[in-house]
């Protein structure tokens, strides 16, 4: 559990520094907001890991391998992807070489969604059935802290000194992630035994009925099991359904994420709050909402069913991006500020907690590490992708009308919540029957 916490850390710490706390960056110095809209695309790397988790999952590193084991040792090296990545950006003139500065900002994203889906996988490998719940609840802790450090922590460097100097601090964190992959030991449980089976016997298939040669069948086997295997198992078991799921879990944090890009931008541009104030405010205390938010979501999805509090969660979304509608109307007031803040994040929270809990009643025992890259890269893509052109929307219209448009864009979740409610004896029916195990990364995206 300690590994997990000091892990958890790891992992969360690159997230705020490609996404809010980059965008942060980038109005202080008076990149224009259009140009910041576009940078929230980095956020997609996070989205479209199931396409390399497979590789993740089988590859074995040439040796480091043989000196880590193969779980840690893409952790390591995705470690150093993300600490080569901050540094180069703290050096990188964001005003002078936008370019630049998104290519080392996509080299730390890129590595850093790596070492989600292997620190995933880990986590998964480490230990039995009975204490995921554990492991996972210690990990998303570190992960906050992380989230923490990344926003409120980095704010205050730049305020106090620079951002270059914030950036190579954040970039000499990362070593606490390394010094505990080498000190912690290897899994020698694997928890990927179905599939390997799975493997097997598609191989032998492929060889028997086509005659392929033995490398060929082999390759066969290890396709179905590592990219096949896991969406054909998803989209047999729920059939028709399957299509409604995926869009549910596409949409549920569209009008979440939409918003999120233009939030520092909001608070520094438009409202003139200074650093201090927005890091004091969204990022301390609103850790501390958040984490009520969550506690609050489980005892009501223990409660009142996970369905329910998914319906909840995207109505309370929605309605508090309709706060910020009010908020942009009248002048700076730190207290308002908090007030909004407050809901924002406590919606956050319950929200995420029911996704969570939802997306962990469908995963298959045999894939989960592949089925969670699968969900967890598509509830972000979407919000992510049109986040992008959010800056476009401030420019033409103004922060009012775009906070208005993100509210809106909840109706769809609201809609498909409440179609999951009405066939949920349906979805349970359907639903593999194992202890499910909840995801990090979805909780702190």
């Amino acid at each position: 559990m300690i590994a997990l916490l000091f892990l958890g850390f790891s992992a969360g710490l690159p997230f705020l520094l490609v996404f809010s706390t980059l965008n942060a960056r980038l109005a202080d110095v008076g990149v224009e907001t259009a140009t910041i809209g576009f940078f929230s695309w980095l956020g997609i790397t996070y989205s479209i890991k199931v396409f390399w988790a497979p590789v993740v999952d089988r590859l074995k590193l040439p040796l480091l391998d043989r000196l880590l084991g193969k779980r840690r040792s893409w952790i390591i090296f995705a470690q150093a992807g993300i600490a080569t990545g901050l540094y180069l950006m703290a050096q990188v003139d964001a005003t002078a070489a936008p370019e630049m500065m998104a290519l080392c900002g996509l080299l730390v994203a890129f590595s850093s969604a790596t070492q989600d889906v292997a620190i995933d996988a880990y986590r998964i490998e480490i230990a039995e059935e009975r204490l995921q719940a554990a492991l996972a609840a210690t990990y998303i802790f570190g992960y906050r802290l992380a989230l923490l450090v990344a926003g409120a922590g980095a704010l205050y460097l730049a305020e106090f000194w620079s951002w270059q100097v914030s950036y190579e601090v954040m970039a000499a964190l990362v070593g606490v992630g390394a010094l505990t992959v080498l000190i912690v030991r290897e899994p020698s449980v694997n928890h990927f035994a179905a599939a390997q089976d799975i493997a097997h016997k598609i191989e032998n298939e492929a060889a028997k009925l086509t005659h392929l040669n033995p490398r060929v069948a082999r390759l066969v086997g290890w396709f179905y099991a590592a990219v096949a295997g896991p969406f054909l198992d998803f989209f047999r078991r729920y059939k028709e359904l399957a299509f409604i799921i995926l869009l549910m879990v596409a949409v549920y944090r569209i009008s979440d994420i939409a918003m999120g890009v233009m939030a520092n931008p909001f608070y520094l541009d438009f409202m003139g709050f200074s650093k201090t104030q927005v890091a004091d405010v969204t990022k301390i205390f609103g850790f501390f909402m958040t984490i009520a938010g969550s506690l609050v979501g489980g005892v009501m999805v223990v409660r009142y069913g996970v369905r329910r509090i998914l319906l909840l969660g995207a109505i309370m979304t929605a309605a508090t991006n309709l706060l910020f509608v009010v908020l942009a109307q009248y002048p700076p007031n730190i207290v308002t500020l908090a007030a909004v803040v407050s809901a924002d994040n406590l919606s956050g929270g319950i929200a995420n907690v029911a996704l969570i809990a939802w997306l962990s009643s469908m995963t298959s025992a045999s894939f989960t590490a592949t089925q969670y890259a699968l969900f967890s890269s598509l509830m972000t893509l979407p919000g992510k992708f049109i986040g992008g052109f959010s800056g476009i929307v401030v420019a033409g219209f103004g922060y009012a009308e775009f906070f208005l448009v993100a509210g809106i864009m909840g109706v769809p979740a609201i809609l498909l919540a409440i179609f999951m409610i009405r066939h949920g004896d349906r979805l349970d029916a359907l639903a593999p029957r194992h202890e499910s195990k909840p995801d990090a990364e979805a909780v702190s995206s």
